[in-house]
Order: C-alpha cells, then structure tokens, then sequence
C-alpha cells in the first residue's frame, strides 16, 4: 500500500471520529452525522466543508433553551 492510501485511510478514520464527536454535540443523531462524514470522506474538499459546517452549527443543548 502507498503512502497516499495510507494517509487517506487515516484521514478518513479521523473524520469519521470528528464528525460522530461534533455529531453528537451538534445535531440530534450522531450516527448519521458520522454516516455522512464518512461518505464525504472520499473527497476530502467536500469533507472540511461538512466538518466547518458543523463546528459553526449550534449545540442541541443551546437551542433548546431559547
């Protein structure tokens, strides 16, 4: 295996566990956050959109209580 398959593999792995944390935090279901980090995972441009995406969302937490 190459190095560039081996760093997207990594950067996929850190994806998913990025969006699954931010997930969690930020919507209702964790689970398809990191589902979707996942399938944008493959082009890496599309992915750090969907990451800032959710960093610059509101908490769940935050929003229920206004």
């Amino acid at each position: 295996m190459t190095y560039i398959g081996l760093g997207m593999i990594l950067f996929m792995i850190v994806t998913i566990i990025v969006t699954y944390l931010l997930g969690k935090r930020k919507t209702q279901n964790a689970g398809w956050a990191a589902f979707v980090g996942f399938l944008t995972a493959f082009v890496p441009p599309i992915a750090l959109l969907y990451m800032i995406v959710l960093v610059m969302k509101k908490d769940v937490d935050a929003e229920s209580k206004v």
